[in-house]
């Protein structure tokens, strides 16, 4: 995405500070990087190799010597359906222990603003849609991702907590959806998007007269692209000092099964797809109410089938061998 000029004059809140991007190499962390470069401020980054966010001495250690002004905490174990199900331990025990140990070692050293990266899985299975932020707590989570819903509400109710007992302002964002630039592929670990299409070109370079998609293809589910919930995220920031928590979405909405042939489409298969019902759906249906950036004039600028051919062609760009 190519980030407006004017976003450099007006950087309230990054303007001349030292903002710390915590798991900067991920999709959401690189996207707030790329964000951040428009603006007038420091961008520090650590490689996960030279720091483990999950020993609270080596977090505290790190934030003490560089004393960040700003955190942006990106950084966290996420996966779909199949790895959520297969590791749940995992998925809690790390993102609990990546949030606590930042968010106290912010208090710590008296970070002038945190902003918390959430998850839209907090919401119960069957909250009204469009779900509001009042829906938080209000029902049972869908089981296949419970797990790290649960790591996303403590580490968002931590977030209150420091605001009300050490006055730490802080931004708790709860996304849709993510897709884009550095996204996971990987066939164990990645989200519905990249996972179609990985399958799709796989299934059109081999030739196979079928792709099998998991559930019945009826849930619908609402995508963001990673680069305008970067803009949203910096947006908030500067207009916001505090807030508890607010919905990030983009209103795009679609069914599982036209996904399937909006990817297919895409991709250029031309097989069969079948959709495999003895597999789990998830949730039937995920839209974010986002009264606040709406109110506030904000909106997306990539569309669902754009941002899809950006990611298929970068990712084409990895895979194929050179003509």
């Amino acid at each position: 995405m190519t980030w407006p000029a004017s976003s450099k004059k007006d950087a309230f809140g990054f303007e001349g500070k030292r903002v710390w991007v915590a798991g900067h190499n991920g999709m959401v962390g690189s996207a707030l990087v790329r964000r951040l470069e428009w603006e007038d401020c420091e961008i520090l980054k650590v490689p996960r190799h030279d720091l483990d966010l999950t020993r609270q001495s080596d977090t505290e250690d790190w934030m003490n010597a560089f004393r960040p002004d700003v955190v942006l905490v990106a950084a966290a174990k996420v996966g779909g359906i199949a790895a959520n199900a297969a590791y749940p331990a995992d998925f809690l025990y790390i993102n609990a222990l990546i949030a606590m140990n930042i968010m106290k070692a912010a208090a710590d050293i008296g970070v002038e603003k945190l902003l918390w990266m959430g998850s839209s899985c907090i919401y119960p299975k069957f909250a009204a849609q469009p779900i509001d932020e009042r829906a938080l707590l209000s029902g049972p989570l869908e089981p296949t991702n419970e797990a790290y819903a649960i790591a996303k509400i403590a580490a968002l109710k931590l977030a209150q907590a420091y605001a009300l007992q050490h006055g730490m302002r802080s931004i708790s964002v709860m996304p849709t959806n993510l897709y884009g630039q550095n996204d996971n592929f990987d066939p164990q670990g990645s989200h519905v998007i990249p996972a179609m299409v990985r399958k799709m070109h796989e299934a059109k370079t081999s030739g196979a007269g079928t792709v099998v998609v998991w559930g019945t293809g009826n849930p619908l589910r609402e995508f963001m692209h990673v680069d305008d919930l970067a803009d949203a995220c910096c947006f908030l920031m500067k207009s916001h000092g505090h807030l508890p928590l607010t919905n990030v979405g983009s209103g795009q909405e679609i069914s599982i099964r036209d996904l399937a042939y909006l990817v297919a489409d895409i991709v250029g298969y031309r097989g069969e797809i079948l959709f495999d019902e003895g597999k789990p759906d998830g949730a039937p249906r995920k839209l974010l109410n986002c009264p606040l950036l709406n109110d506030l004039g904000w909106k997306p600028k990539v569309d669902l089938r754009t941002g899809i051919v950006d990611l298929y062609a970068r990712w084409r760009g990895l895979v194929d061998e050179p003509a």
